[in-house]
């Protein structure tokens, strides 16, 4: 399944813009649908909006074509965003 990364960053800057509880179920599901985490996991995870639009952001940089290092660098460049986000991935593994 193909992926248009524009669209889906796009729907998530939409739903993190709008208030509530159902913004945030919204959230949940894009990122569930296109991961092995549950809702419910997502919600309990990332319970902020913008972390969640954050886990995105990351996931797109993974998941894009390109070279493995090209990826790295760019995460490493943007460490101070995506800190807090695998912190709590790897927390979630080990």
């Amino acid at each position: 399944m193909t992926i248009d990364w524009n669209k889906f960053q796009n729907e998530l800057d939409q739903m993190v813009d709008e208030a509530g509880d159902k913004t945030d179920k919204r959230l949940a599901h894009k990122i569930s649908s296109i991961t092995r985490l549950t809702e419910v996991e997502v919600k309990q995870l990332f319970p902020d909006p913008g972390d969640v639009k954050r886990l995105g952001e990351l996931i797109e940089i993974i998941r894009r074509s390109g070279d493995k290092n090209d990826k790295i660098n760019t995460i490493v460049s943007n460490a101070g965003k995506f800190g807090g986000i695998i912190l709590t991935l790897l927390d979630k593994l080990v």
